[in-house]
This record gives structure tokens, sequence and C-alpha cells, in this order.
């Protein structure tokens, strides 16, 4: 899969799929599946290194996360992102970093956010890096909203979204990623830009959809309103577990065939 084929499906009117993905484990996986592609988020921080937010998260961080999903899953289109700060330092900090995360493996990058970086985003896409932008709500910017909450509400904050998403298209960004806003908002904007829109608590008309593994699979232990838990994996794990050290404790393993 490549950015083309996103452009493709939405004119197809083919849902596109996608899940985060942060390790060479889970990325086997994956690249088994049928899902299109893979996120590496800057949601790591809190589901691989136990942060509050997706602020603490290093450029190291990204780019190992991103080698290690690579290596686990050869086939899958990935996109990686662009950590706090990492494009409010100049056009040379930008580039570095972005070109850190597809020497990694990425084939294209995420950036929240259009408003005070339109030059940066332009220069990246014109460097040859593709950029899909991030919109609605942004974690990076948790401490401004004074926390995960929905974004565009309001008739005026709907209107600087839609204007961010016709400037991230003009730009040349390959598509949109709506996090967090109304359905309605989510439709008006996937309706009136050419480019895919991938949503996350954005409603079911965005031309597709996105989760946190550890979400979906039930291992983070809280379920917002807008996941959808496919597995029980916190109970299955944890039963698992208990039954090894059961095992362990009262002799029965090893044993049998499992002893040489």
């Amino acid at each position: 899969m490549t950015t083309l084929d996103f452009l493709k499906f939405k004119k197809e009117n083919r849902k596109i799929s996608m899940i985060t993905c942060y390790d060479s484990s889970f990325a086997k996986i994956v690249n088994d599946s049928d899902i299109d592609s893979i996120l590496i988020g800057d949601s790591c921080a809190m589901t691989m290194h136990g942060e509050k937010s997706t602020v603490p998260a290093k450029m190291e961080w990204m780019t190992e996360h991103t080698r290690s999903v690579r290596n686990g899953a050869p086939d899958k289109f990935i996109l990686s992102d662009m950590p706090f700060l990492s494009t409010r330092k100049g056009f040379e900090h930008a580039t570095e970093c972005a070109g850190q995360l597809l020497v990694a493996g990425a084939n294209a990058v995420k950036i929240e956010g259009v408003f005070g970086q339109e030059e940066i985003l332009k220069h990246l896409v014109q460097s040859g890096i593709p950029v899909m932008a991030h919109l609605g709500l942004t974690p990076q910017f948790f401490n401004a909203f004074g926390g995960h909450k929905m974004q565009g509400k309001t008739d005026e904050a709907a209107a600087k979204i839609i204007e961010e998403a016709k400037i991230a298209e003009e730009i040349g960004c390959f598509g949109l990623l709506l996090e967090c806003i109304p359905s309605n908002l989510a439709k008006k904007i996937t309706e009136s830009v050419s480019i895919p829109t991938i949503g996350i608590g954005a409603g079911a008309a965005c031309d597709g959809q996105v989760l946190v593994l550890q979400d979906m699979l039930g291992f983070s232990g809280f379920k917002m309103r807008f996941v959808r838990q496919y597995l029980n994996g916190l109970e299955l794990i944890k039963n698992a577990f208990n039954s090894y050290a059961a095992d362990v404790r009262n002799a029965s393993f090893p044993c049998g065939d499992e002893i040489k």
C-alpha cells in the first residue's frame, strides 16, 4: 500500500483500516492480518512507557518503535508520529526528525495541527516526505486543551478545523486524521476534501478508522465511548499468568515431554 492507494480507496469508497502498533511481536501479527496500515503513534508514551500523556514521547522512542514495527511488518504501510515540538524548532530540525522516521522504516509521518506550521508542512511535502495532518483533538496540545476533550463543538471551532483541513489539502498532505470531533463535522470535512480522512472518535463517515491496539484488544483496562473492544485481553492474559504461576507453585510445570 502507498499514499496513492489512500487516495484510490477514497475515490472507490473503500474504507481504510488502521491500527497502532509499537513492537515487532504484534507487528508480525498485524502483517498477516487484513488491516491496511499501521500507525506508530506517540501514544507509545502512554501504552508502552506508562506516561500520563503523549507529550513525553521522544524522537528516539519514535525511531526505535518504527524500526521494530517495520522489522515485524515488512508488507504494511507505516505511518509514524512526529513527537511533541519536533516541528516547532525550524525547517532543519523538522526535516531531520522526519527523515529519521523514514530511514527507520516509515512510509509517511503524521503531524498534529496545521496553523502556525504551514511552511514546515509544505517544506516536508516538497522534500518528498509524505505527511498526514492530525486535526481535532491533538493530544500533544493536552495541556492547552485542559485535557482530552472533544473539539469542534461550536460553529467557530468547527470552522477553524475545516479551514485547517483545506489548508492541509492545499499544502499537499496525502490524508487527514480526525480525532474526537462531532460526527457531522467529520462528515462535512470528508465530503469537502479530495484526500482521505481517518477517524478516531469522529463517527462513521470518515474514509477510514484507527484504533489503539491496547484499547481494542482490552489491554488498557479502560474503555472510551468510541472504542469497540474486540477482545477481553486483560482477563485472558492475566488468567494465563495466574495459571502459569499456579503450575510452578504446585510443581506441575515442567513435566512430561517438557523435561529432557
